[in-house]
């Protein structure tokens, strides 16, 4: 499936070195005036070669909006939005042809459709999801302005953690570093760990935490379409996603009931929580405490260094792949988290 939920409806298209990649964007309310400088901000944040612990594939991803809009503002149709790849190198990819790469769709797409890009992975690549932060971020834009605030940030690379309780920072504390680790001291450990793993042709995977305020109680449904489910789909949707988990999360697991139940008060006549193990979810339903979920993601399964695989004769191959990809994923799936949440909360809301 290409496309995303039911009200606001965002379809996905393109592949890695193909022309253009992109969303069409439909369902998003008429008359709401368009923000291009925040889409285009969130598009910097997950571009490739912005830093030195990133891809030093170097695209602008400069927005092209080519429908649904009149005088800055929304019309009611679908938002083509329209992102061309300019820095693709086809030819650094003709030495994967018949190769299977390891922990990558490379067998899973052959052998489901016959046929596969191996420029760059095509469609299964990372490098589609610029569509989805483009569409996304007009529709977290929009929930802005309804005081819906979505702010995630870097918890872990390899096994250097920041260990604070979750908590909503600013991006421009986010931002503050190249790893987007809103702690500047746990933030150069990060990226110590990322240079070191560069360095040895190798990788790392990781952690992003998520937290969204104000979203009112009864946002999400029972039983097949909880919000926390619809989220949990959203986030595997993501390229490296390995693991999900919402409020106390795992450990909540080695602990009693009298440990982690959310007991009930009053504050100023608004029910809360004193404690949030829930992550701001109960029954599939917002319970209008802040929304905290973490994404784990695996290393990136490009490397540098050797390894033992196929090619789609059955042949051992020894693979040592060259070219541009990242040392770690996660500094640049901050927007992606963001943005996901955003259409999956507005796809609700709407």
């Amino acid at each position: 499936m290409n496309t995303l939920g039911k009200n606001i409806r965002l379809t996905s298209y393109g592949e890695s070195h193909g022309e253009v990649i992109g969303a069409v964007l439909d369902g998003m309310p008429s008359n709401f005036e368009i923000d291009l400088e925040f889409i285009q901000m969130q598009l910097n944040r997950r571009r490739p070669g912005q830093s030195a612990i990133t891809t030093t594939r170097n695209e602008s991803d400069e927005l092209i909006v080519n429908s649904g809009i009149f005088d800055g503002k929304t019309t009611g149709a679908p938002i083509h939005l329209q992102i061309p790849n300019t820095n693709h190198n086809p030819k650094d990819y003709s030495h994967l042809k018949d190769v299977l790469r390891p922990s990558h769709a490379d067998y899973t797409y052959q052998a489901k459709y016959g046929i596969r890009d191996y420029k760059g992975g095509g469609r299964s690549s990372a490098r589609i999801t610029a569509g989805w932060v483009a569409g996304g971020a007009l529709v977290q834009d929009f929930l802005s302005k309804q005081g819906i605030q979505i702010a995630a940030y870097v918890k872990q690379v390899g096994s250097v953690a920041l260990d604070k309780d979750a908590q909503w920072y600013s991006m421009e504390q986010i931002d503050g570093n190249a790893v987007r680790c809103p702690d500047d001291i746990v933030a150069n450990k990060m990226i110590e760990e990322i240079a070191k793993a560069k360095k040895e042709n190798d990788s790392l995977g990781g952690v992003i935490e998520c937290v969204i305020k104000g979203v009112k109680v009864g946002v999400g449904n029972p039983v097949f379409e909880k919000l926390n489910a619809q989220l949990a789909h959203a986030m595997f949707s993501i390229n490296a996603v390995k693991g999900f988990e919402i409020g106390g999360g795992f450990e909540m697991s080695k602990k009693r009931g009298s440990e982690v139940n959310d007991s009930f008060g009053m504050d100023n006549e608004k029910v809360i929580t004193h404690s949030n193990n829930s992550g701001g979810i109960q029954g599939g339903i917002s319970n209008g405490m802040d929304i905290v979920f973490r994404v784990a993601f695996k290393p990136t399964a490009t490397i540098g260094t050797a390894q033992q695989t196929i090619d789609t004769a059955g042949k051992d191959v020894i693979l040592e792949v060259e070219g541009r990809h990242d040392p770690c994923v996660v500094p640049r799936a901050v927007p992606i988290v963001e943005t996901l949440s955003a259409l999956v909360l507005g796809d609700l809301i709407v």
